[in-house]
């Protein structure tokens, strides 16, 4: 059984939302924007290394670009075992919800 932190999996969904285009500055952006919350680059890094680590991301390096200095960006890329820990979370995360009556939108 996977079990992911709440930050782990925050970024992982928004890894997810990313697609192609997932590297650490836009994964940043999308965190922040769908969760209305504050994070810190380096926390996003750091969760990044670590669900690689893990085996729930995968990473590639892009072509090198003149507006980074001739850097090249690592785009993430969710695995099997991440898109399955995503989807034993939100298992969870209904069957919690579940009988409430609470309004979840």
């Amino acid at each position: 059984m996977a079990v992911l932190a709440e930050f782990e999996l925050l970024v992982l969904l928004a890894v997810l939302h990313g697609g192609e285009k997932a590297y650490s500055v836009a994964v940043h952006e999308e965190l922040e924007r769908r969760s209305r919350r504050a994070a810190s680059m380096g926390a996003v890094y750091v969760t990044l290394e670590r669900l690689e680590a893990k085996g729930f991301l995968s990473s590639r390096l892009g072509q090198p670009t003149p507006e980074r200095g001739g850097r090249a960006k690592r785009y993430f890329t969710p695995t099997r075992a991440g898109l399955g820990a995503l989807k034993e979370e939100c298992g969870v995360i209904r069957r919690m919800w579940a009988g409430l009556g609470l309004q979840t939108d």
